[in-house]
């Protein structure tokens, strides 16, 4: 007996032979495609919330718009004026004064700090780090109201200490413009040592033991391990440390602006500062623009500068 033959079905035509034929294409390509499809999401958040400010921010540097109505194109002359801006050049100093210091002093004080921390049968570690980092986690409105108090001109700590041990006081660290600025620079260096040396602990505790023991089967001493092994062993995280010290100080903010409001003055003014003032206080939102993308020029060629010179991301 024989089965009844079965209907022959008509290939399909027109959309439908479209839509037949789409997962068949994706399944030749989804292996390819897929690694794209799950990177998607953060190259999306990228470009929303990095790329695009930064083309927003170069278009407003060259208008001037004061946050109502229609920005008006005026090419670079917003650059002209800064170059010919007083404040903005002190600005541009102290800023300068800040990332130097932090360079030359704090980042070299974070370092010998973790290398008393990383020794070995040292009592109370835990304690020295958590009172080191404490700094970082306290909020900067608290800081700078404790700073104010301790450096009054009347009633301050310091001023009667030195009263007490020296015979003399009455210093004006926030109203003296020079010694305003000291008093910013103490405490940048109180808040932001105790963070860099978590870093370098960090990296000091990465670097084998078998090279200082090596060393020291040469023959060198503690300060020539310390020259030939740790900082050599170090230099990855040192160029970390000064590319990030160097963004975060050339945008200081909070310390000045908490602490004397950028004066007496401008003798604290910071660049960031500038900015504020510009942008929000004046309203000329091109001007503060201009002076972000300056910003932003002289901190990332600083910064590739600075891993040049440390020798990071290259051959040896």
């Amino acid at each position: 007996m024989t089965s009844p033959p079965t209907p022959r079905t008509r290939p399909p035509t027109g959309r439908r032979a479209v839509d037949a034929a789409a997962p068949s294409w994706w399944l030749r390509h989804q292996r390819a495609l897929a690694p794209y499809v799950f990177i998607s999401p953060f190259y999306l958040l990228y470009g929303l919330f990095l790329l695009v400010p930064i083309g927003v921010g170069l278009y407003l540097s060259c208008t001037e718009w004061a946050g109502l109505g229609t920005p008006r194109w005026v090419g670079l002359r917003n650059y002209q004026d800064l170059m010919t801006d007083s404040s903005f050049w002190t600005s541009v100093r102290n800023t300068s004064l800040y990332v130097v210091f932090t360079m030359c002093v704090v980042v070299p004080a974070a370092l010998l700090i973790a290398q008393a921390l990383n020794a070995r049968g040292l009592r109370g570690r835990d304690m020295f780090r958590l009172a080191y980092f404490m700094p970082v986690v306290i909020s900067p409105i608290v800081v700078a109201l404790v700073f104010g108090l301790i450096f009054d001109n009347e009633f301050g700590l310091v001023n009667g200490l030195l009263e007490a041990a020296f015979g003399f006081g009455g210093v004006d660290w926030l109203g003296d413009p020079a010694w305003a600025r000291v008093t910013v620079v103490i405490l940048v260096l109180w808040r932001w040592t105790g963070y860099l040396t978590i870093f370098f602990l960090a990296g000091l505790q990465n670097v084998p033991k078998e090279l200082y023991e090596a060393a020291a089967i040469d023959g060198a001493g503690p300060v020539r391990r310390f020259w030939e092994v740790t900082l050599p062993s170090l230099r990855p995280v040192t160029a970390f440390v000064a590319v990030t010290v160097l963004i975060s100080t050339a945008q200081i903010f909070e310390e000045p602006f908490l602490l004397t409001q950028g004066g007496p003055g401008e003798s604290t003014l910071s660049v960031a500062m500038f900015i504020f003032r510009a942008g929000f206080q004046r309203q000329q939102l091109g001007y503060a623009a201009a002076a972000g993308v300056l910003l932003f020029l002289v901190v990332f060629i600083f910064g590739l500068l600075a891993m040049r010179a440390l020798k990071v991301g290259r051959e040896q």
